[in-house]
C-alpha cells in the first residue's frame, strides 16, 4: 500500500506538470518515469549494501544491446548488423518476451560480476568495489562501440523502424509500480535488513553469524533485474540505442538522482528522480538562446557567461558536489513515506504489554554452579604475530558449558586480541581452538558465531540505522535459522535487557549505557553456547555495572529457559 502510495504521488506530480505544459512535457515526463526505474534499481544494491556501484549502467547497456537485438525486425538488423555472429539477425522475439531474455542475460553476467566483488571482498565504502564496477562500465562501452558487427557501433548503432518503437506508457507505469514494490520489500525481507546490518557494521555483523557477500550478491542481482527492465524500455522508447546511451554521462545523471534524494531511501531514490529532473530542465530553459525571465533576456549582458547552453550539465555537477559535501545522507536520508504513514497509524493502536520479567535471578556472588553437560571451548598454543611484535605466545584456556571464566590482564597484555582470534577476527600464527570435537581455527567469523561463539565488542558495535527490535530481531532471524532449537522470544529479550520503553528507537540514538544493553541483547538473541563479553562493563561506575552484571545473568537465564 505504502509503494502504491508513492507510485501514485510521483505519477501524479508528473501528470500535473504535463498537463500545464502540454505535449512539450510529455516526453520529459516519459524520460523521467523511465530513470525512475533505473535509479530504483541502482538504490536496491547501493542503499542497502552502501557499496558504491558505477556498473549498474554497464549492466543497463548490456540489457539494452541485448533488447534491441532481439526486438527489432530483421529487415532493419539487416541494414546495419546483416554480419551478426549465431544468426542473430534473423531473429525476432515479442518486445515482453526480448525483455525477459535481456534480463535473463544481464543477470548472468552480474553473478559472475558478484562473484568478483565477492572475491575482492567489497563492502561498504571499499575502493575495490567501486573500481570492479567502474571496469564494467568502460568495458562496456567499448564492446559497444568496437563490435559493430553485433551492437552497431558507435555511428549507425540499433534503430527500430518507425512506428515500432514503445507508443504507450503502460509498460512504464507497470515497472515502475512493481520496481517500488520490489524496492520495498526486499528492504523489509530478511535478506535487506542483514544487508543493511553489513552496512552498519560489517564486522559486528559477520560476527553475528552473517554472511555479508551472500546478501550483497542477491542485492546485485535484484537490482539489475530492475535496472534491465528499465533499460530495455527506454531502448525501446527511444527507438534506437547507441554506445553512449549508457555511459558516463548518465552514470553520473542516475547516481546524483539517487544521492540528492538519500540512496538509502526509495522514497528519497523517487524525491531525487523528481528534483533532478525539474532542475535540470530548468537549467536547459536558462541556458538556451532567447529565453526571457521577468523580461530580463538572460544569455546577453553580464549574464551570459552564466546561462548558456548546457547549463544543465553544470547544474548536475554543482547538485553531486553541493550533496556530497553539505548532505551526503541526501533530502530524506533514510526516511520512508509507506514507514512514516505506518507510524502515525500505529500510535492510534493499544500500546504493546511488556513481556512479563523473568524470575529474580541471586545476586552476582564468587561461586558459580558449573553443569559440566556439552561440549567445552578449549583454545590451544595461540600465538598471532603483528609484524615484528608478538601479541600472543601460546595462549590457552578451557571454559566448561555454563561456566564462567574472567580472562585479566593490564592494558596491551591481549585479552582482545585472544577474543578476536576465538571470534575469527584475527587470524592466528599459530595454535587452535575447538567446540568439542569441531575444530573452529580456519573458520570465518560467521560461520564461528553460527557453531555458538558469539560475541560483544570493547568499542561499541550496533546498527546504527535500525531499531532497537530490529537489532535484536536480526539475531534472532539468524539463530532460527542456523541455530536449530528453541530460542528466547525478541521481546523477552529487550524486556529483560531494560529496553523496552525505547525498542523502536534507532540504535544510533540511545546513550551509552542502553547501548550496552542492546548489545548484550543482541548477543544473547543468537543463543550462543559460549558468550564472549570484550569489556561490557567499560566507561561504567560501580552502580552501573553491578546492574550491567544483573542483566548479563537474566540474558543467560532468558537464553536457557526451557519453556520457550
Amino acid at each position: 500500500m505504502g509503494s502504491a502510495a508513492l507510485f501514485t504521488v510521483f505519477l501524479a506530480g508528473g501528470l500535473f506538470y504535463q498537463s500545464l505544459q502540454g505535449r512539450a512535457a510529455e516526453r520529459l515526463v516519459t524520460v523521467m518515469l523511465i530513470d525512475a526505474i533505473i535509479v530504483l534499481g541502482i538504490q536496491i544494491y547501493v542503499g542497502n549494501t552502501g557499496v558504491l556501484s558505477f556498473g549498474h549502467i554497464g549492466f543497463g547497456a548490456i540489457a539494452g544491446y541485448t533488447f534491441a537485438i532481439l526486438a527489432i525486425s530483421p529487415e532493419e538488423k539487416l541494414k546495419r548488423i546483416s554480419d551478426a555472429p549465431f544468426g542473430l539477425h534473423e531473429v525476432l522475439l515479442h518486445p515482453a518476451l526480448a525483455v525477459a531474455v535481456a534480463i535473463g542475460v544481464t543477470v548472468a553476467v552480474a553473478l559472475v560480476v558478484g562473484i568478483g566483488l565477492a572475491r575482492s571482498g567489497a563492502e561498504s565504502g571499499a575502493v575495490a568495489a567501486t573500481v570492479i564496477t567502474l571496469a564494467l562500465l568502460f568495458v562496456t562501452h567499448e564492446v559497444a562501440r568496437n563490435w559493430p558487427d553485433l551492437t552497431g557501433g558507435d555511428r549507425a548503432g540499433l534503430t527500430f523502424k518507425v512506428g515500432a518503437a514503445l507508443d504507450s506508457r503502460l509498460p512504464i507505469y507497470g515497472c515502475l509500480l512493481a520496481a517500488l514494490i520490489v524496492a520495498r520489500l526486499y528492504a523489509q525481507s530478511r535478506s535487506g535488513k542483514l544487508a543493511v546490518a553489513a552496512r552498519e557494521d560489517n564486522l559486528a555483523a559477520r560476527a553475528m553469524g552473517v554472511n555479508p557477500l551472500v546478501q550483497q550478491t542477491a542485492a546485485l542481482l535484484i537490482s539489475v533485474v530492475v535496472v534491465s527492465a528499465g533499460s530495455s524500455l527506454r531502448v525501446y522508447e527511444n527507438g534506437s540505442i547507441l554506445p553512449d546511451n549508457f555511459f558516463f554521462s548518465y552514470t553520473l545523471l542516475t547516481l546524483t538522482m539517487l544521492i540528492v534524494g538519500g540512496r538509502n531511501s526509495v522514497t528519497g531514490a523517487l524525491v531525487g528522480v523528481a528534483v533532478m529532473t525539474v532542475g535540470r530542465e530548468l537549467a536547459r530553459r536558462l541556458g538556451q538562446d532567447g529565453f526571457e525571465l521577468f523580461g530580463l533576456n538572460l544569455d546577453t549582458g553580464p549574464l551570459d557567461w552564466i546561462f548558456r547552453e548546457n547549463l544543465q550539465t553544470v547544474f548536475l555537477g554543482l547538485a553531486m558536489l553541493g550533496f556530497m559535501i553539505f548532505r551526503s545522507d541526501g533530502l530524506l536520508g533514510d526516511w520512508e513515506l509507506d514507514a512514516w504513514l505506518w507510524r502515525r497509524w500505529k500510535r492510534r493502536q493499544p500500546e504493546e504489554q511488556m513481556p512479563e520479567p523473568l524470575a529474580e535471578i541471586a545476586p552476582v556472588g564468587l561461586h558459580v554452579e558449573v553443569d559440566r553437560r556439552g561440549p567445552a571451548l578449549e583454545v590451544h598454543d595461540v600465538t598471532v604475530d603483528f609484524g615484528g611484535f608478538r601479541a600472543l605466545d601460546g595462549a590457552g584456556l578451557t571454559v566448561a558449558p555454563d561456566e564462567v571464566v574472567g580472562l585479566i590482564g593490564p592494558n596491551g597484555a591481549g585479552k582482545t586480541t585472544l577474543v578476536n582470534v576465538i571470534t575469527g577476527i584475527v587470524e592466528p600464527t599459530a595454535g587452535q581452538f575447538t567446540v568439542g570435537e569441531r575444530d573452529l581455527s580456519a573458520e570465518p567469523s560467521h560461520e564461528i558465531a553460527r557453531a555458538g561463539l558469539v560475541r560483544t565488542f570493547q568499542n561499541l558495535r550496533l546498527f546504527g540505522a535500525l531499531t532497537v527490535r530490529q537489532n535484536v530481531e536480526l539475531a534472532s532471524r539468524v539463530a532460527a535459522r542456523h541455530r536449530p532449537g528453541s530460542h528466547p522470544p525478541v521481546e523477552t529479550l529487550i524486556a529483560e535487557a531494560g529496553l523496552w520503553h525505547v525498542r523502536d528507537r534507532r540504535a544510533r540514538e540511545l546513550d551509552y549505557g542502553s547501548a550496552r544493553r542492546l548489545e548484550l541483547a543482541r548477543a544473547a538473541a543468537m543463543a550462543p553456547d559460549f558468550l564472549l563479553l570484550d569489556e561490557p562493563t567499560s566507561g561504567m561506575s560501580d552502580t552501573e555495572s553491578t546492574e550491567m552484571i544483573r542483566r548479563v545473568r537474566h540474558m543467560a537465564a532468558a537464553v536457557d529457559a526451557e519453556s520457550w
